[in-house]
Formats: C-alpha cells, structure tokens, sequence
C-alpha cells in the first residue's frame, strides 16, 4: 500500500511515525500541502491521511488509485465524505486520544485564573514579598474551586475527561442540553440553565450549522459577569466581535481561547490586538500534549490494519 501524508508539520518533530510506516510499502511525509499540490502528490496512493488539508469531491473524482483517507483528527469537515462513498473510498477517523490533554489544558486555565499563580510569582520576582511587613504579601484576591459551578457543553469523551479532574476539586457539574432541543435528558439541563449558571462555562460540542456562532452576544449578556468562558473545541462556536465587546464592557469576566474561526488566524484578527487583560488566547494546543499525539498516531495505525484486515474501525458513514 503506498501512502501519503499530506500535513505532517501538523505534529510535533518529536512523534514518530514508525507504526504507520509499518502498515504499508510506501510512506512519504509533506509537512504541508496546497491545494494545487494534491493531485501530484497522491499520485498512484492507495492511502492518504490528511489533518487539515481540504479534499473536496473534484479532487477525489481525480485520484483514481484512492482506497482508504485517513483523518488525523477527530473533526471530518475538511473531507467530503459522501463524496468518498460514491466513489468508494472508505473514510476513517480518530477520537478518544486527547482527553487526558485537553482536560489538563482546562483545569491549568482555571487554575491560573481563580489561584493567581504568574500574578503571585510576579510579585516576589518584583521584590513585594521582600519588602513586606508581615510574613506574606497579598496581591490579588484567591478564590478556591470548591462549589464553583462549571456548565459543560457537549458531552463526548473530551468533556467527560474535564468532569472527572472538576470532580477532584469539588466543582458543581451542569452539563448542558442540545440547544433548541425541547426535550431534556437525564442527568442534562436546558442550555438556557447551565449558561446562566456557570462560573466556568467550557466548550466540547463540534462544530455544526447548529453551532456556529453558538456564543454570541445574545447568549453572553445571560451569562454571569463573573463567568469565565473556555473554548477548545471549534473557533467558530464563539462570535469574535460579539466576545470582545463583551469583555470590553466586562459582561463576562474572562475568556480562554485555544482555537478561532480561522487558522492559523490573520494576524489583524480583532481578538490578538484586542490588547485585553481579561483574554486569553493559545495556538490550538489543547489537544497536543506529546502523548496525545503519540496515541493519534498509533491509532492512525490501527485504521490501517483494520482496513487491510477488511475490518470497519473508526470508519466514517453518514448515510445513516
């Protein structure tokens, strides 16, 4: 089988490789690829993997070869699928490899947020400690995690993992409905409800013609103006313009932001100029803690082998 990896530079230089390229004869990596350099380069592949590269149906109708798309990733809008199926291309992704990351990405924001740490160490580095008159030197205010209210919004593996180190701390867990969804499930609350009540409010929900622009400026002035919103999913569940005049007029609190609806961004973006002390914001990195990308990957692999082995793993199918 030979194969093509179309956007390696997606993954640190640091992860190998070595599982994938024993699943097939032939391996060849591009850190990135254009659109206009696809067809030359999946020339003759059996087996493509792709991360973020775009391959719509024109471009596979033109790649005859084509068995097996592999997606390196959990999200498949970068791919047409139905396409892929009229054409007979099975289409695989990944899932449940990131968890442990992106929970630890969101409990070290919150914890940086209620404990103050860089605040507090920024404080001794400057000498106010050394100078104090009593044993310790109070800067800004501390506030403890336990019976902080985290509203959750979807509830896939990723969110699960952020629930369980919320649990450690003693954190009140609301998980939210579906928007607009008229029936509420066990164990769920209106997505009305948890946004109203969340101190924390983390998203985990994919990106969908249902949440796009999910938290917009409607849905902000209900929050708490003590909230603070955490988005690691999609860029585009969050309306930018709509954010930054909310924390410009502090209707919310803080943000943290780990994704935007474009990447990698313009760098005129509103939100990287905003210059906001009540902002935060990551290059997409919540996922990609060295061992969540080794995971990734050797579960690219086992796609692979499934797929040789005519079995059906992680296979994508929407016709159902």
């Amino acid at each position: 089988m030979k194969a093509v990896f179309l956007d390696s530079k997606t993954f640190s230089s640091t992860i190998s490789f070595t599982a994938i390229e024993q699943q097939v004869s032939e391996f060849s990596c591009y850190g990135n690829t254009s659109p206009e350099q696809i067809l030359a380069r999946c020339k003759n592949v059996e087996l493509l993997i792709t991360n973020k590269v775009v391959l719509t149906a024109e471009i596979l109708a033109k790649l005859p070869t084509l068995k097996l798309i592999c997606i390196a990733a959990t999200g498949y809008n970068n791919v047409d699928i139905s396409a892929a199926a009229r054409l007979g291309i099975a289409v695989t992704n990944v899932s449940g490899y990131a968890g442990q990351s992106v929970a630890q990405y969101v409990l070290a924001q919150i914890l940086e947020y209620y404990q103050q740490t860089c605040h507090h160490n920024a404080n001794t580095e400057q000498g106010n400690w050394q100078t104090s008159d009593t044993f310790c030197y109070h800067g800004n205010a501390i506030t403890e995690l336990a019976g902080k209210t985290l509203g959750i919004i979807g509830y896939g593996n990723l969110a699960q993992a952020v629930i369980k180190l919320a649990e450690a701390f003693g954190m009140k867990i609301l998980i939210s409905e579906r928007v607009n969804s008229t029936e509420i499930r066990q164990g769920r609350l209106s997505f009305e409800q948890v946004i109203s009540q969340a101190d924390i409010l983390s998203l985990h929900c994919p990106q969908t013609k249902d949440t796009e622009n999910l938290i917009n400026s409607n849905i902000l002035a209900k929050m708490k103006p003590t909230a603070m919103l955490i988005n690691t999913a999609r860029g585009a569940l969050v309306n930018s313009a709509d954010l930054l005049l909310a924390l410009t007029t502090k209707k919310i609190a803080y943000a943290v932001l780990d994704v935007l609806e474009q990447e990698p961004p313009p760098a005129d973006h509103p939100l990287l100029n905003a210059n906001l002390a009540n902002l935060k914001i990551t290059a997409h990195i919540a996922w990609a803690s060295s061992e969540a990308q080794q995971r990734l990957i050797d579960l690219l692999s086992d796609n692979i082998s499934a797929y040789k082995n005519g079995e059906q793993l992680n296979r994508l199918d929407l016709s159902s």
